[in-house]
């Protein structure tokens, strides 16, 4: 049986993708752009902003005032969930996410919405899809108990699908995430056990590229984000971001 010429290029690449262990996932060919539109604040703390959003996640050591439309929080550790800081970038028109053992520390925020979320939980906010996943420790469990359902997220931003991990080790749901840029922290204390494991988090998500956050401050160093794009050279392509 004869194939036409494209047909069979497409079966080749789709065997070659295969072979190489690298699923096959749908191209967004704006994601690259994407990642202008993306500032990380250290630590955790990520502003996202696009012509129509301005999001955060995890706002800490905030420098300028700010009007954030959407604010996620991962979790309730006060380098994540600090209310000096978002204090410092809502309006009465922001909507707050967080998981809900969080809310608690939020009601007394003057914004449009504060709304709970869990591990497998996705909402929509205007054209904005924000599904909460699954973050936590599997070996220094006192620091993040799976127990606790606190996350990370998968922002869908204009067809673009962009992951921070919040504080997490390497754990078997991140296979079951696709992401076009996955933010993930290289920190050895709380979060990864290892720079390697951070790497294969990348892999595991399916990520197009990887930025490497929550590193440098109290825990993790400069070297380590080098050591991060080393370990993923030819497999995902690494940006690395510089405190702003």
């Amino acid at each position: 049986m004869k194939f036409p010429g494209s047909l069979l290029n497409l079966m080749v690449i789709l065997v070659t993708l295969i072979i190489s262990g690298n699923p096959v996932r749908a191209q967004n060919k704006n994601y690259k752009s994407m990642v202008d539109n993306i500032h990380w604040l250290g630590q955790a703390a990520v502003k996202i902003a696009t012509a129509e959003k301005v999001i955060y996640i995890d706002p800490y050591r905030i420098r300028n005032k700010d009007q954030a439309d959407i604010v996620l929080i991962t979790h309730g550790h006060s380098d994540h969930l600090s209310p000096d800081d978002i204090e410092k970038i809502i309006t009465a028109n922001s909507i707050i996410v967080a998981p809900d053992n969080c809310t608690g520390k939020l009601k007394d925020f003057n914004v449009r919405e504060i709304k709970s979320i869990s591990p497998g939980q996705t909402i929509a906010l205007d054209d904005i899809n924000i599904t909460a996943v699954p973050a936590y420790n599997v070996v220094k469990t006192n620091f993040h108990p799976k127990s606790n359902n606190w996350v990370g997220y998968v922002v869908n931003i204009e067809g673009t699908r962009i992951y921070h991990a919040g504080d997490t080790e390497r754990i078997p749901e991140m296979k079951d995430i696709e992401c076009d840029i996955a933010m993930l922290p290289l920190g050895q204390t709380y979060t990864m056990n290892s720079v390697k494991d951070a790497a294969d988090a990348a892999v595991d998500v399916k990520a197009g590229i990887a930025i490497p956050i929550h590193y440098g401050l109290y825990e993790g160093k400069e070297d380590d984000a080098k050591k991060f794009k080393e370990l993923l050279a030819g497999k995902v392509e690494v940006i690395i971001k510089h405190v702003e």
